[in-house]
Parts: C-alpha cells; structure tokens; sequence
C-alpha cells in the first residue's frame, strides 16, 4: 500500500469509532445510537464526536454503512473470488452461515435494522434499504452465474431465486439467535440445497424406444 493509499491518522480513529458504534448499535438499535450514547461508551468527548459525524443522523448512516463494509469484506468479497457459478453460490452460503454462527456485528446490525426501521420513514432507513438492495442485486447476479455455467436450468428467475436465498437466511438467523435452534444451520444448508436442486438444469428428456404405445411407427430398422 503507498503512502497516498495509507488512511491516514483521523481515518483510522473513525473507524475505530464506528468499529465500536456498530457493536453498540447491535445492542441498543440504531436509533438508541446518539453522539451522547457514543461518547458514554467509547469515553470520547462529545465534540469529538461531532468533529467526526455532525449529527445523530450522519452517525447512524455511518454506522450502517460500516456495519454493510464489513458483511461485504467478509462474506460477499471473498465468495466472489470462487468460481462462478453453484460453487460460488455455496461459498456465499458457508460464508453467510459463518459470519452468522460468529455474531460478526455487522451482520447482525443489518438484520436488526430492517426490524427496526422498516416503518421509520427517513434518510437513515433509505440507506438501509439500498443497502439490503445491493445485496439483493449481488445474489441475483450470483444465481445468474450459476445459469450461465449451465448449472441452473436457463429458465431460472435469478431474482426470485436471490429472494428465495435471501429469506432462508434471515429465517436461519432468526432461528438460531432468537430461538436458539440448534438444528438452524442443518436446515438452512438444506433449504438451500432444495432450492439449487428445484432449479437445477434437467437433462435433455430422452426420447421413447421405437415401438412404444402412442408413438408414430419409427423409420429406422435395427
């Protein structure tokens, strides 16, 4: 990395900071995060804070950009690098069932959030939203991957398959956080294999022996 790519002293304290402001945010919610909770939990002085973000509404974008940079950092980016097709879309998966078996806090703020700001009209929510849309629009690109190896059948709907994905994984996080399953990774695993295996390229049908009941008299001889 050059000395321009370096972040730079202040960088590096921000991140630190919404390193912190992500872990609070997954206990308190997004909208309990203010430059005052912040200051209480990282010892930082409140103008300090504002030197950084300028206001409640800028912190809690921050943080919901931060928490989406580090679910791209560790699950997206690196099953991107996979080859494409069903073994990228299963690296995704493993990648996902991880991040969510870990408690990494940025995936976990982005789950919350949805239930949280769903019905809070704003821009904090329209980042949310785009945020979960990029994601929609990675899974569905993954899937049309898979088509295009000749691994899903060409008539797959890559979007709905990607909704598809993508509720399996929010019902497996409910799953195993609220209701503390222990069978939710099994299950999701399985569920996800139900569905690659639903939209999985049939062979060609073959044709009928010559003779069979209903079928025209055939021309070739044995």
């Amino acid at each position: 990395m050059s000395e321009e790519q370096r972040p730079s002293k202040g960088e590096r304290t921000r991140e630190a900071i919404l390193a912190r402001a992500v872990e609070e945010a997954v206990r308190i919610g997004v909208g309990g995060l203010t430059i005052g909770t912040l200051a209480s939990a990282t010892g930082l002085s409140k103008s300090g804070l504002y030197a950084h973000f300028g206001s409640k509404e800028s912190l809690q974008i921050a943080v919901l950009e931060s928490a989406g940079a580090e679910f791209s950092d560790t699950v997206i980016a690196p099953a991107l690098r996979a080859p494409r097709g069903l073994t990228r879309l299963r690296a995704l998966v493993d990648l996902w069932l991880t991040c969510g078996r870990r408690r990494h806090p940025g995936g976990s703020l982005l789950v919350k959030a949805g239930a949280e700001l769903d019905d809070q009209p704003g821009p904090v929510r329209d980042h949310l939203r785009n945020l979960h849309a990029r994601l929609a629009d990675t899974l569905e690109r993954i899937v049309a991957g898979a088509v295009s190896t000749g691994e899903l059948d060409p008539r797959t709907d890559a979007a709905r398959f990607g909704a598809d994905l993508y509720a399996v994984m929010l019902g497996f996080h409910h799953a195993r956080r609220l209701l503390e399953e222990p069978r939710a990774e099994d299950r999701a695993l399985a569920a996800v294999e139900a569905l690659i295996t639903a939209a999985a390229r049939t062979p060609t049908t073959v044709p009928p022996p010559p003779g069979t009941p209903g079928d025209p008299p055939s021309d070739t001889h044995p």
